[in-house]
């Protein structure tokens, strides 16, 4: 499957076969993640770990990514909504996590988030019809190829805190929060990581409809952020 069939399909993953994966697959892994799409002028760094090494022991293997800016956060949901996507197409589960964190305390100060994976026995989705979801209209003023993507994008309590733009030769994807005062608590890194991953599953939906994507910016400031992409 294509990146933008698998946002159709996704799932999160709560329950794995915790036997680890081979060197091969891991080292395939490792190589899509050093070579994914950044936000431009980011560059985060990915650590691959077992269960032990995080407060987490749900699944056998783990992704954690490390910056504390929000650039960093946002880009840390767009490369790893596009490992989601990868590992969902080869067959693999996967699950966003954003409260577990790593077991050595010294990396706890540039911890962003994690994403755990592994072999599952839990089927992909049948449709689009599967998932629950804000309608498009709550998400987008347009309803296109990219909104009816974007609105099956995972999210923090699945709050959905973003809203697309569209202009000409640019798709924006703005916060606009959500999610009442816990929204207040998730704003600072994790509605970031979501504005990210909003904006990864744009640019594959983008990339679907035949666009080329020359640029992929975050954008704004402390209390408005988002992506900006250029088509």
């Amino acid at each position: 499957m294509t990146p933008y069939e698998t946002v159709f399909q996704r799932r999160s993953v709560r329950k794995y076969d915790m036997t680890p994966l081979d060197a091969d697959t891991l080292d395939k892994l490792e190589v899509f993640v050093a070579a994914a799409r950044n936000i431009d002028g980011q560059k985060l760094r990915f650590k691959f770990v077992p269960a032990a090494a995080v407060g987490d022991n749900r699944a056998p293997h783990y992704i954690l990514a490390y910056g504390n800016s929000s650039a960093e956060y946002i880009n840390a949901g767009f490369v790893l909504q596009q490992t989601d996507l990868y590992l969902q197409s080869v067959g693999l589960g996967s699950l966003w996590l954003g409260a577990a964190k790593p077991s050595d305390v010294n990396e706890k100060d540039d911890f962003c988030i994690m994403l755990a994976f592994g072999k599952t026995d839990v089927p992909l989705r049948t449709s689009a019809n599967d998932f629950k979801r804000l309608p498009i209209s709550d998400i987008s003023e347009t309803e296109n190829k990219i909104a009816e993507a974007v609105r099956l994008a995972p999210s923090a309590v699945n709050f959905q805190p973003w809203k697309l733009r569209f202009e000409k030769g640019k798709i924006f994807v703005d916060y606009v929060g959500r999610g009442g005062v816990l929204k207040l608590v998730l704003k600072k890194k994790i509605q970031r990581v979501d504005i990210g991953i909003a904006a990864a599953i744009a640019v594959a939906a983008a990339e679907e409809e035949g666009k080329t994507v020359s640029s992929v910016k975050a954008v704004g400031d402390a209390k408005t952020f988002g992506v900006e992409i250029s088509v």
